[in-house]
């Protein structure tokens, strides 16, 4: 029920996953409207699709903890205590972001030795595409957090973007590690003395050029940072359009072109993507971005099938004993103990 065109694009999404990857899928939210969704697909009652009745929504406007306390049977809610009891394998929500890490939070707990989730979006660079860890589920931060978030960055970008051993970097402002503010500095401490192959900071502009691999900074600024790139793409392809259209000779150059402009759109389109993993908590959970179509709806659903198929969970809890236990001469979490 969630997202700006649910439950119609939600409802489509989710059958084309069911059609094309062979999965099973449970549709959340008020049966009727979901039912009524599904009458427009003659192949529906062929597919691996069933209705879980859920009569509340969280509300965009609504506090999120609030809401959930009031709605005990808020699509979110139902959905995530689905995952939770082991009926589904991932949640997947288009909706109130805030709604949906509070829920996946309560349903699933954290990762032993996680202290905070963490949203980690795919964003495009000039060689592929990096992770951004936090991209707005923690905004307030300490520096143990964002050793955390590089670690469950790096286990993802290994087994998602299938790089063997990924470039952490943090986001700062300069280069220099004693450039920031306390909690960068102090991270870039952290980071520094883990395993991680952290390549120091990275300023903002350095992000779209490949510089690092995983881009880690705290909730509030990885928030700002997404959002601003999602505006300046957004304005790019209006601005390129526009030209394009403006001359006589500008469309036919649009004609010629028109090719070149469908791969750039599709590098930087989110749907491509599909949604974002929610890391840290103890469940499988995708967020999708609020305006999700179908198709991003479906790529979100394929998301979360080969997470689980390549069973990430496990990986992320791997990773996270080892940084908390490292070698002699670090102690947890990378606090360096004093050599002689």
């Amino acid at each position: 029920m969630g997202g700006d065109h649910a439950p119609a694009r939600i409802v489509d999404g989710a059958l084309a996953a069911a059609r094309h990857l062979g999965i099973g899928i449970a549709l959340v939210g008020r049966d009727r409207a979901i039912c009524d969704e599904l009458a427009r697909h003659e192949d529906a009652d062929q597919l691996d699709v069933r209705v879980v009745d859920a009569p509340d929504v969280v509300e965009m406007t609504e506090s999120p903890a609030q809401a959930l306390r009031r709605k005990p049977r808020a699509s979110i809610r139902v959905a995530a205590e689905l995952v939770a009891r082991g009926d589904a394998s991932a949640l997947v929500s288009a909706g109130h972001t805030g709604a949906t890490v509070v829920a996946a939070h309560a349903a699933f707990g954290m990762v032993p030795g996680v202290d905070r989730p963490a949203l980690a979006p795919s964003v495009p660079t000039r060689d592929g595409s990096a992770v951004l860890i936090d991209a707005g589920a923690t905004v307030e931060c300490k520096p143990a957090y964002l050793l955390q978030f590089g670690v469950m960055g790096a286990v993802y970008a290994r087994e998602w973007i299938g790089i063997a051993s990924p470039r952490v970097g943090l986001l700062s402002i300069g280069e220099e590690e004693t450039k920031g503010n306390e909690l960068t500095r102090e991270a870039h401490r952290l980071l520094k003395a883990s395993a991680l192959n952290f390549i120091g900071n990275i300023e903002a502009r350095e992000i779209f050029a490949g510089q690092a691999d995983v881009v880690v900074c705290d909730g509030f600024t990885g928030n700002v940072a997404l959002k601003l790139s999602e505006g300046l793409v957004e304005m790019v392809e209006e601005l390129l359009g526009a030209e394009l259209q403006s001359t006589f000779s500008a469309q036919v150059g649009s004609l010629l072109s028109r090719r070149a402009f469908r791969r750039f759109r599709k590098r930087v389109d989110y749907s491509e993507y599909g949604g974002a993993p929610l890391m840290g908590v103890a469940g499988l959970c995708i967020v999708g971005h609020g305006r999700s179509s179908a198709k991003a709806v479906r790529n979100a659903v394929a998301m979360a099938s080969r997470l689980v198929g390549n069973n990430v969970l496990a990986r992320v809890e791997q990773e996270i004993a080892r940084a908390a236990h490292p070698p002699a001469g670090t102690s947890g979490w990378g606090d360096t103990v004093p050599q002689r």
